[in-house]
């Protein structure tokens, strides 16, 4: 049998190892989700999300052995953890609390002698296949809104997360969750490739690379079950002349090396208007400069080891393949002692003199490093952020809301950002075009794809 195995990042020692589900696991853990559904669907959305309120509370009750947990898995700096765990409650609670009126029938217009409507029912059994970069944050998007709209959950967490799904389903055994409702499994990718092509989920939401998108989406074909994916990205940044420099900076700083850049919706290329580039630059080679990269456990690092020496390699390849081309790299890297070739931990960096032929500007990097373009103007701002195969966010800088609309409105991405970056607001739809992926989660819009339509048309005789 197959073992899933968690190795740190942060010294390469074997964390956590697991024997993966077996066929039998898998198929008693489908068979008791379909029993236990039947009967939460069947119970009020109001008290759904009194159970559900319950699992939030008792996942944030785990805060402090969260946090460290979290960093050992996956490298990000101890000091962010509470980060995550606040964006996990916010959403969490939003869907929550938008789940009466978002599940509510909709009622045309009256017609005498008839009673219409459209129910929103569950699918019945979903499967969230979530990743290791925001653990918390990417299962939640799909796990509580599916088990708000009387939906059973099979949770797969990614191997370099495998802590995660037993935090979840600890949360959701002390809210008191039907006995079968939700299941966090070990699965081995082939054991998940098989649970979706023998059609006994009803809707799968996956979060993670273009190859595995293809994957699924392939397994799910003929089962006729709803594939939500959410892929990914090469999220650009426009920075106008008249943009708010200082903060521009320190958020774009942020939003390019949060998370030592593993981020979904994370920057990775800047065009920056000529008339501020010089100004810009200055700025962002200045605080990129100041981060501390180090043992994730410690307090004062601010820049953590990626999640695999193999990501970091990719990385890697990237800035040498720009470099080889003629871009410049403007960040000394032997100032960071931990940054050592081979290894997980990788220093921040900043590429200019950079195009399109580049790697580091067209294929997703996932880590530390962004390249800054000069442009003349709007339109090709414009034109360069659509050059892409991606399409998940776009931020723009300025203090012209109106001229942000206008240029946002002429962007291929999901979601248009003006003056921050690197954010998912729960009352707007998470969602991509391109080779981001297809489908949405969160916000009324979310709800869509975890119910199907069911019409009424009563007739009075």
């Amino acid at each position: 049998m197959t073992d899933i195995v968690c190795i740190s990042p942060v010294d390469g020692r074997e964390l956590v190892r697991r024997k993966a589900a077996s066929e039998a696991e898998i198929a008693a853990a489908v068979a008791a989700a379909r029993k236990a559904q039947a009967e939460w669907a069947r119970v009020p959305v109001a008290e759904r999300a009194r159970v559900l309120s319950r699992a939030v509370d008792a996942m944030l009750a785990m805060r402090e052995e969260i946090g460290p947990e979290l960093s050992r898995q996956m490298g990000r700096p101890v000091r962010y953890a509470g980060g995550e765990l606040n964006g996990f409650e916010e959403r969490a609670r939003y869907m929550i609390a938008i789940a009466g009126s978002a599940l509510a029938p909709v009622v045309p217009e009256a017609k005498a002698g008839f009673r219409r409507y459209v129910a929103r029912e569950p699918v019945g059994l979903v499967l969230t296949v979530a990743p290791w970069n925001y653990p918390y944050l990417t299962a939640v998007n799909s796990v509580v809104p599916a088990l708000m709209a009387g939906n059973a959950v099979l949770l797969k967490h990614a191997a370099q997360t495998l802590l995660v799904g037993d935090r979840f389903q600890a949360a959701m055994d002390q809210a008191g969750l039907p006995r079968g409702l939700f299941r966090a499994l070990a699965l081995s990718h082939e054991a998940t490739l098989a649970l979706i092509r023998s059609g006994a989920v009803d809707q799968v939401c996956f979060t993670g690379s273009v190859a595995a998108g293809r994957t699924i989406e392939q397994a799910a074909a003929g089962t006729f079950a709803g594939v939500g994916l959410e892929l990914g990205g090469k999220d650009p940044a426009y920075v106008r002349p008249d943009a708010n420099l200082a903060h521009a900076v320190e958020n774009l700083v942020d939003g390019s090396y949060f998370n030592s850049g593993q981020c979904c919706c994370g920057i990775e290329r800047i065009y920056v208007h000529a008339d501020v580039y010089e100004r810009f630059l200055d700025g962002f080679v200045a605080l990129t400069r100041t981060y501390v990269l180090d043992d994730p456990l410690d307090p004062a690092t601010t820049l953590g080891p990626m999640a695999q020496p193999r990501l970091a390699a990719t990385v890697r390849d990237h800035i040498a393949e720009a470099r080889a081309k003629g871009a410049r790299a403007l960040i000394d890297t032997t100032a960071f002692g931990r940054d050592v070739p081979g290894s997980s931990y990788l220093a921040p960096q900043v590429l200019v003199d950079v195009d399109h032929s580049m790697k580091v500007m067209m294929e997703e990097t996932f880590g530390p490093v962004v390249g800054i373009m000069k442009v003349k103007d709007d339109a090709e701002a414009v034109r360069l952020m659509n050059d892409s195969p991606y399409g998940l966010t776009a931020s723009i800088w300025t203090r012209d809301m109106d001229a942000a609309e206008r240029l946002g409105a002429r962007v291929e991405t999901g979601t248009v950002y003006m003056n921050r970056c690197d954010y998912l607001d729960p009352g707007l739809a998470w969602t991509g075009v391109k080779d981001t992926g297809r489908g949405a989660t969160l916000s009324r819009v979310g709800y869509e794809s975890l119910t199907r339509p069911k019409s009424y048309h009563l007739r009075e005789v």
